[in-house]
């Protein structure tokens, strides 16, 4: 892999790259864990490398609390969750951890496959906002909900637990109705009645996740989806509150983040792999959003 390419993590590379080498991991990891694991969060975030700099996954992660709290960064907003609330970090998504938070319940890790095996199909992953990388990460449950999402977690972790992906059938029976439980309760990110509008937001935000080192002009954006720059204009705005363009920017920085992390490249090398050939402008940029100079954030992240 180039190094000037953001790292987007399996699960395995995950686990060498950020998990303690010790054979507790291996009792509570089993063989086919690339596809699909669940484990108790207090027992895997204390075998886990802190902090965990912004990376994506390929897979998905969810997160369900029973008691205390959790702290992610999941793309540009920090999310806080408490008892009875979940997290979800969708595939492809930026990502990034620090601390080791007082808390109990289950972290999932899946792949889609685990949606549209034997008793899935493609269909679903679209019924499922949340894993969507612009749908709401944080799903709060009712009371009634949460007992059931506890049974089934609880149904899950057991037969995975003592038989690892051996009976698959099971696992992904109960899973898929945990998700589909999970959605009965999620709430969007916007409750507009602009059906129009949410469905324009919600394909210029798909795009700029594919787009955003190549397009950096609404107009880029609005000729993809057959508006005008206009009508795109007007459509993120009344849905999320800001214009495409602060989006624009903001998704550049948010790369450009990721890469200061991960790479060693020069603050220029940086500006022309997030499709910005002025490194001035760069960093003006980058300081009108983050508050310091690219060059400052590099060494906060070499003293931390």
């Amino acid at each position: 892999m180039s190094k000037s390419k953001i790292r987007t993590y399996s699960t395995e590379n995950f686990r060498d790259a950020y998990m303690q080498p010790e054979q507790k991991l291996d009792t509570i990891l089993k063989s086919d864990f690339g596809k699909f694991f669940i484990v108790e969060v207090e027992k895997l975030i204390r075998l886990i490398k802190l902090p965990v700099p912004p990376i994506r996954s390929t897979t998905h992660t969810l997160i369900y609390l029973t008691d205390g709290e959790a702290v992610m960064t999941i793309g540009s907003e920090t999310y806080k969750i408490f008892k009875n609330e979940c997290l979800v970090v969708p595939a492809g998504q930026v990502y990034s951890f620090s601390n080791v938070d007082e808390n109990h319940g289950y972290l999932c890790n899946f792949h889609n496959d685990i949606i549209i095996g034997k008793f899935g199909k493609n269909e679903l992953l679209k019924d499922f906002e949340f894993l969507r990388v612009w749908g709401n990460p944080r799903i709060s449950l009712d009371k009634q909900t949460s007992k059931f999402v506890r049974r089934l977690l609880k149904r899950i972790l057991l037969d995975y637990s003592e038989n690892g992906l051996m009976n698959l059938d099971i696992i992904q029976s109960y899973f898929i109705a945990l998700l589909c439980e999970l959605n009965r309760v999620y709430k969007p990110v916007s409750v507009s009645t602009q059906t129009n509008a949410v469905g324009i937001t919600n394909r210029f935000r798909e795009l700029l996740v594919d787009r955003i080192k190549t397009s950096h002009r609404v107009t880029d954006y609005a000729s993809e989806l057959n508006i005008t720059p206009n009508h795109l204009n007007k459509a993120v705005r009344k849905i999320t509150g800001k214009s495409p363009t602060k989006w624009i920017d903001e998704a550049i920085v948010l790369e450009a983040k990721v890469l200061l992390y991960q790479s060693s490249l020069s603050i220029s090398e940086i500006a022309t792999e997030v499709g910005l050939l002025d490194a001035s402008y760069f960093s003006r940029l980058f300081k009108k959003q983050e508050g310091i100079t690219p060059l400052a954030f590099r060494k906060m992240i070499e003293t931390s």
